[in-house]
């Protein structure tokens, strides 16, 4: 199995990524997936069901949005199996803030216990690390902006609001005036303003 990175938005593949999906004879994805590399498919492309991958053919090219290994479908790669990179909206954000990555705490709440999620975010802070967060639908940039005010933790906050797509938007606050609340497809930059 080959599980390839589409990119963060349009436009962001690789070209080995569009040589795999150029090759395959079968093509599994999320719809988001299937749309990011739909001009280099040329054979059946099927919206996955089970993102555990298990009853996939061995031979199956499976698209992940971004980086397959940032809380995409690369988790259930196995021995033997391909994994083509991406381009991430972690590297995407990075970039645009000119922040390097070797500084940086990687943190998904998606899906994730939100309680371990808060002591690791603060105690990511607390090492002086910068955080990269992939948000959760019940910890948002508000619930974040609260959690460090607790915390007394001043710091800036930008949310990246679909990132790689034409209508991308970035919003700065800060711990006390938080950007604007964002829904959907985004993640957020946590830094110290000292």
């Amino acid at each position: 199995m080959k599980i390839v990175g589409v990119g963060a938005g349009p436009d962001l593949l690789t070209p080995e990524a569009a040589s795999a999906i150029e090759g395959a004879r079968i093509i599994f994805g999320s719809k988001r997936a299937i749309e990011l590399a739909k001009e280099h498919i040329k054979c059946e492309a099927h919206e996955i069901k089970d993102f555990t991958l298990k009853s996939l053919p061995k031979d199956a090219v499976v698209l992940s949005t971004g980086d397959p290994m940032l809380s995409g479908l690369g988790k259930f790669a196995k021995r033997g199996d391909v994994v083509i990179p991406g381009i991430s909206s972690l590297q995407l954000a990075c970039s645009y803030l000119c922040l390097d990555i070797e500084g940086l705490a990687v943190i998904t709440a998606h899906s994730r216990d939100i309680d371990a999620v808060k002591i690791r975010i603060i105690r990511e802070l607390d090492e002086g690390k910068n955080v990269f967060l992939l948000p959760d639908a019940s910890f948002g940039v508000n619930e974040l902006a609260s959690l460090l005010k607790q915390r007394g933790l001043s710091r800036k906050i930008w949310v990246f609001e679909k990132l790689g797509y034409p209508d991308e938007k970035i919003s700065e606050g800060t711990t006390d005036n938080p950007p604007p609340a964002s829904f959907g497809l985004y993640c957020m930059m946590i830094a110290d303003v000292s």
